[in-house]
Parts: C-alpha cells; sequence; structure tokens
C-alpha cells in the first residue's frame, strides 16, 4: 500500500486539466493524462472485498455496460485489475502538505483515480469516495462494446464542492412507482448527487403510510379526477387516480438510497398544501369541511389550523416519518399558505392575539417555530421553503431558496443554512425548448445552457457567510407529468448540467466543452434505454 499511495502521489504532484476527449461528468477537480491505455477485458478482475457493496455495484455496472462478468477477488496478484483500496491513517505523507490541504478542506466523498496500462485504483478514505470513483471511472467506459474495451492512462484527484446536491420528485401530483423511485435514485447515484428531496403530500394526494392516522391513506391517496391539459383550460376528468407509499417500501427506498450515498429527505407539507390531509381529517381545519383532495392544480386556500390539536396530529405524523427516515433535515413545506383561512378564523384571531403577534405572516412563523421545536426535540433540524422566512425564521430552520436568490441571502446573512433552488434556473418542470413542439408543461422557459450558468453562492456574500450556503437541487414538479418516460425527459440531460455545477466544475463560459462531453454522454443513455430531450442537438 505505501509504495503505491507513494506512486500515486508523484503522479499527482502537478495539478493540470485536460480533457478535451473525455467524457466526464461533473468534470473532476484535477485530472492529468499519460501515455498508455489500460485495456478492460473478460480477464481483469476487481480486487476488493468480495461483500463490499462498490464492488459489487462495480461489477454490476461494468456488465450491463459491456457484458463482461468480472470476478471480485481480495489480494489479486493479476495482470490487469481494478483495486478499490483504503487510504492509509490519515492519508498523507508528511512532505505532501498540498494534497492534505485539498484534502481536509473538501467535502466528504474525496477519491484518487489512477490508471495505469496493467491496473485501476480507486484511493479513498471512505466508502462514499469509492462509489464517486467508481462512477468517474464507468464514465471512461464507452458504451456497448463488448469485447476488449480501451481506457486512457490517467491520474483523478477529486472531491465535490458542495455539501448538498440534490434532486425533488413531486409524488402528490402524480404516483410514480417503488422500481421507479428507485431508478430515479440510480440517475441521481450515476451522476454524484448525494440528496433525494421526495415530496409526498400535498392538496392533491397524500402518499406515505402514516398508522396512527390510516385515513391519510384511504382517503387522502386518491382523487376523483384530474385537471386536463393546461390549467387555463380549466377542463378535468373523473378518474379515480391515486396510491401510497406503505412503510415498509419507505424503509426500502431509503435502504436502496443509502447503499448509492444518496440521503432521502422527505417533505411533509404545513401549513398549506394540506386539502389531502384535511380531506381525510377535515377537524384539523379552520371550517371543519368537508372537503375532497384536491383536482385543482396550483393553491388552495383551505390549510392547517394552528390549534393544539392540529399540533398534536401533526406532531404524531412527524414522528412516524422521523422513524422512516434518517436524513438529518426533515422538509416542512412552509410555502404558498394562503391567509384567507386565518383572517376569519376565530381561533386563529384569538391566538394571534394571545401570543401577541403582528398578523397572519407572524402566525405562519409561530406554526413553523412550533413544529422546529417538536422536529429538534427529536434530534433533527427542519428546512423549509423560503416563505418560512415570513413573520421570522424559526431559531434552527434551513432555508430552501426557490423564488429566486434573495431569500437564501437574507437567510445565509442570519447564519442558517441554505440550499439555492431559484426557479429562474432549477425547476425542471419548465420547458426547455420550443413549447409548440414540446410536452405540454406549466410554463415557462429553462433551458439547459441556463441551467449550467446556475451560481450556488451569490457575490452578495461574505466569505463567512457563505459558507451557510450547502449547495444546489433541481425541483421536479409533477402536475403535467405523469409517467416515467416524461420525468426522464424533463430531467435529462437538463440534471446532468446541475452535476456539475454543484460538484464546483461548472464554468459557464466555456458550455462549448461542456456540450461536447455532455453529448458524449447520450451514448450512456442510449445503452440504459434513458428517455431524455435532444433539443441540445439542435442547437
Amino acid at each position: 500500500m505505501t509504495k503505491k499511495l507513494a506512486f500515486l502521489f508523484l503522479c499527482i504532484a502537478s495539478i493540470g486539466f485536460s480533457q478535451t476527449t473525455l467524457p466526464l461528468i461533473p468534470q473532476p477537480q484535477s485530472l492529468e493524462r499519460h501515455e498508455g491505455i489500460f485495456t478492460l477485458t473478460k480477464e481483469t478482475v476487481i480486487e476488493a472485498d468480495p461483500n463490499q457493496f462498490e464492488a459489487k455495484f462495480l461489477q454490476q455496472e461494468i456488465k450491463k455496460l459491456t457484458g463482461l462478468e468480472l470476478k471480485i477477488v481480495s489480494g489479486a496478484n493479476a495482470p490487469s485489475k481494478i483495486g478499490l483500496y483504503e487510504l492509509l491513517s490519515g492519508g498523507f505523507h508528511n512532505d505532501d502538505e498540498a494534497a492534505a490541504k485539498f484534502y481536509s478542506n473538501r467535502n466528504q466523498g474525496k477519491y484518487f483515480l489512477n490508471i495505469h496500462p496493467n491496473s485501476v485504483s480507486i484511493l479513498q478514505s471512505d466508502p462514499l469516495g469509492t462509489f464517486y470513483g467508481i462512477q468517474t471511472f464507468l464514465q471512461l467506459i464507452t458504451p456497448g462494446q463488448k469485447t476488449a474495451i480501451e481506457i486512457p492512462c490517467l491520474d483523478i484527484k477529486d472531491a465535490p464542492k458542495y455539501a448538498w446536491r440534490g434532486m425533488h420528485l413531486d409524488c402528490a401530483r402524480h404516483f410514480f412507482s417503488i422500481s421507479f423511485v428507485k431508478k430515479y435514485i440510480d440517475y441521481l447515484a450515476m451522476y454524484k448527487f448525494n440528496t433525494f428531496h421526495w415530496h409526498l403530500t400535498d392538496d392533491q394526494g397524500w402518499r406515505i403510510e402514516i398508522k396512527k392516522y390510516p385515513k391519510l391513506t384511504q382517503v387522502g391517496a386518491y382523487r376523483n379526477g384530474s385537471m386536463v391539459g393546461h390549467y387555463n383550460d380549466q377542463k378535468y376528468d373523473s378518474l379515480k387516480y391515486g396510491g401510497f407509499y406503505t412503510q415498509q417500501e419507505i424503509k426500502d427506498v431509503v435502504a436502496y438510497a443509502a447503499q448509492r450515498h444518496i440521503t432521502v429527505v422527505p417533505e411533509i407539507e404545513m401549513p398549506g398544501h394540506a386539502v389531502a390531509a384535511l380531506a381525510a381529517y377535515p377537524q384539523y381545519s379552520c371550517t371543519g369541511g368537508p372537503f375532497e383532495v384536491g383536482k385543482q392544480w396550483g393553491v388552495l386556500d383551505d390549510v392547517f389550523c394552528p390549534k393544539e390539536e392540529t399540533f398534536t396530529f401533526l406532531q404524531n405524523i412527524l414522528a412516524e416519518v422521523i422513524a422512516l427516515f434518517p436524513s438529518n433535515y426533515i422538509h416542512i413545506g412552509g410555502d404558498e399558505c394562503p391567509k384567507t383561512r386565518w383572517k376569519s378564523c376565530p381561533n386563529c384571531q384569538k391566538l394571534i392575539k394571545d401570543k401577541g403577534l403582528k398578523d397572519e405572516h407572524e402566525l405562519q412563523s409561530y406554526f413553523v417555530q412550533r413544529i422546529e421545536k417538536f422536529v429538534n426535540s427529536k434530534g433533527r433540524k427542519i428546512i423549509g421553503w423560503d416563505e418560512i422566512l415570513e413573520g421570522g425564521l424559526a431559531p434552527n430552520a434551513a432555508v430552501m431558496s426557490w423564488r429566486g436568490t434573495e431569500g437564501g441571502i437574507a437567510a445565509a446573512k442570519q447564519k442558517h443554512y441554505v440550499v439555492m433552488t431559484p426557479v429562474s434556473h432549477c425547476y425542471f418542470d419548465y420547458y426547455q425548448g420550443d413549447s409548440k413542439t414540446e410536452p405540454l408543461s406549466i410554463g415557462g422557459f429553462l433551458p439547459i445552457e441556463k441551467v449550467y450558468a446556475l451560481e450556488p453562492t451569490p457575490n452578495e456574500l461574505s466569505e463567512e457567510e457563505a459558507k451557510y450556503i450547502l449547495g444546489a437541487q433541481a425541483n421536479l414538479w409533477t402536475e403535467y407529468i405523469a409517467t416515467p418516460e416524461h420525468v426522464e425527459y424533463m430531467i435529462f440531460p437538463r440534471m446532468i448540467a446541475l452535476s456539475e455545477v454543484v460538484w464546483g466544475t461548472s464554468k459557464p463560459d466555456n458550455f462549448g466543452d461542456f456540450k461536447e462531453r455532455l453529448i458524449e454522454q447520450f451514448k450512456a443513455l442510449d445503452v440504459r434505454k434513458i428517455n431524455y430531450s435532444k433539443v441540445i442537438l439542435k442547437n
């Protein structure tokens, strides 16, 4: 191991970058090409613990891409091998100060990938680094080749810049099977995303089993019709639509994601976007109902009423949610909460007066802070859309800035953590091409060039304030997206552009280089039978 490390650090002593013909996305932090070729054949072996998930994953993915079935062996002395190695304690020799500084200043997931004529080495200090090194190596395999696969010799030193590299999927407006949710997670893993934001409840459907409140799924998971065509057409069908995930299915998804080093962050909407829950339990509204699960897209007036029994209801729900999801953050929504019912509700107006609140915005802040206190008591933190800033931010809350970057800037200046997801750059339900030829969408226009131009850390922040920017994510709202194929079309290839942004190596001024690498990526998407937009090929 010591000789391997010494050789490694000689190879990476000079930091350069040259990859005009290598289709690597996200682009590594440092890449140096060398003369020579490593040839992947059926005789190549994987040197690793045969029980290691990452080794099995590499074996399976190579088979998918090439048809080759490689053996996993420990302590191999083979003429051609791919080795998964752990760095020595500390990872660096004392005289390697530059490498040590690089390593210590980066987030988790650091790795070294060294390709020589007879061997490939992936070195890291944690399984996450192994996994990211594997994903980079897989991108160097030309998809579809079935015999001897030639891979250029090189040295890569790499690590992500941002700690939150996320993708969101709305399963409330349209429901997607567990098998597709897992496939979605696979897509995230391919491009080194580490956070899956799972939108599970909304006006139009409640998708998570809560054992204490069975009517949430018996009633709230199904609507008696949906909008047809665009919202502006105001047309509906009368077809019963819905579905939900059992707690066992959710545990299965969480475990599946964890193996691929992805954290699943659940979103349980409150105080607004709650009609599906209120259809099942109308007593937690201001009016008492009755309600039906929302057929109409958009924002509906009926919301949770901030009375004690409502807080008990929501805390019981969150207790079950927290038990299912080990994520540090629990997303509580907080967006688009109309104050119409609160303004005419005697309970709400009395609460405003009793608590000395200024208005309904401060009532929402009171609501969020009550929920935060409970979530904190369970050892977790809340994150919410940037409306939770209104009326005063809960003490430990993180903010997801969607209406622009202003909310995120304000939160970071108050020393709250922020995930940037501005609608201008990160709403993948927007059109990516000419609306006359693209599938029906909510509207808007978000070409891939604009996604690639996102800067998660605004210039308005000082160096100290910038530390509160966790990263960024894109959101896929599914009012107009009903099938897995359509989901794929809307996220690919824009998700690939975002992956390089959140990895920290995007260069918006050189979009041409990214485009060249992206088009090479399409070969892998074709082999995996992923549906993707080809709009960029027309430009």
